[in-house]
């Protein structure tokens, strides 16, 4: 009586989205059977969820949102793999995803994950032994479907025990996506991004100035990550970091993460960018110099000598300093 209860149960999967079209797709793909899907989005400072779109509409289950910016962020400063072309741990980065969505498969009570991973369409991440290190590092070998391209490899654990029909997932492999939008058109997808976005970490120009916060502040957390995204990035002659937002989304962004540690900029008399100077020390030359270069992104004419204000901790002041070319500052720039 008991197996007969087991047997008519559904099995259930918890799967790791991305927002692309493939992990969209082995959701689909699993939906041809009679399973009991969970979907889950992990966010960080440097990838998650897009914001206004109805996960749970679009995919007809149900979906969660966890932060795991802080775990993820230590992770990313000793990646056991390494990292790839950039900033990019992929392989760690996958193996804590997993290990997070682990422990929630264990709490609910699910019997396997999922992703939406191609065997070889990533060159650092996608490969064979790549996927198998993932599952080793996660801690849960056997219980990771790729329904994708499962049929290339080895039988997961509900393959084996039938909760999952094996000769209903796929063989796709490689860098074509031909068979993806094929399968798009199928289930009726028809908006979804493009591949090559998502994670800023594969971006050379992210890694540049990640490599650098870290460089100067080993004990960076999650606000200092999301700071050195909303704009550009200078090292002034003292090695401090200063943010200046590039638009009226950055400015915003930068007062909402401006710390007592860090002094907010901003232009007083025109309409100007706002500027985060990190890991300051009390040093006059150092605020001034980044209230120049403050002017010199604003719409303030050349010449004209206006007035920058700053703000710390509850501490106020300002500055009278001349607008120069921006050229002279590019030396600083990250």
């Amino acid at each position: 009586m008991h197996w007969k209860i087991m047997k008519n149960k559904k099995a259930k999967g918890i799967g790791l989205l991305s927002g692309g079209l493939d992990s969209m797709l082995a959701v689909k793909v699993l939906q041809q059977q009679d399973l009991d899907l969970l979907g889950v989005f992990f966010s960080t400072p440097f990838f998650g969820p897009t914001k206004g779109v109805d996960y749970e509409h679009l995919l007809g289950i149900p979906v969660r949102i966890i932060d795991i910016g802080d775990k993820h962020l230590e992770m990313l400063k000793r990646p056991v793999y390494g990292y790839g072309s950039q900033m990019n741990p992929c392989i760690d980065c996958h193996a804590l995803m997993l290990r997070e969505a682990g422990r929630m498969m264990e709490s609910e009570g699910a019997g396997f994950l999922f992703t939406g991973e191609v065997l070889g369409q990533r060159s650092m991440s996608q490969r064979r032994d790549s996927l198998r290190s993932v599952e080793k590092l996660s801690g849960y070998p056997g219980r990771v479907l790729r329904p994708l391209s499962a049929r290339l490899l080895a039988p997961t654990r509900m393959e084996i025990e039938g909760s999952v029909d094996r000769s209903k997932l796929l063989d796709i492999q490689g860098r074509s996506r031909k068979r993806q939008i094929a399968l798009a058109e199928q289930f009726g997808i028809t908006d979804y991004p493009q591949p090559g976005g998502g994670c800023v970490l594969t971006k050379h120009g992210f890694g540049k100035k990640l490599r650098a916060l870290f460089d100067l502040y080993a004990q960076a957390g999650v606000r200092e990550a999301q700071a050195i995204g909303c704009g550009r990035l200078l090292r002034l002659p003292g090695s401090h970091l200063y943010v200046i937002g590039r638009n009226h989304a950055d400015n915003e962004e930068l007062e909402k993460l401006a710390g007592s540690r860090e002094y907010l900029l901003r232009v007083v008399d025109y309409p100007g960018p706002r500027g985060l100077l990190f890991f300051s020390a009390e040093v006059e030359q150092e605020l001034s110099l980044a209230a120049m270069v403050l002017a010199s992104y604003s719409d303030a004419p050349k010449g004209r000598e206006i007035e920058i204000a700053w703000s710390r901790a509850g501490r106020f002041g300002t500055f009278k300093q001349p607008v120069v070319d921006r050229s002279n500052f590019q030396q600083y720039l990250i």
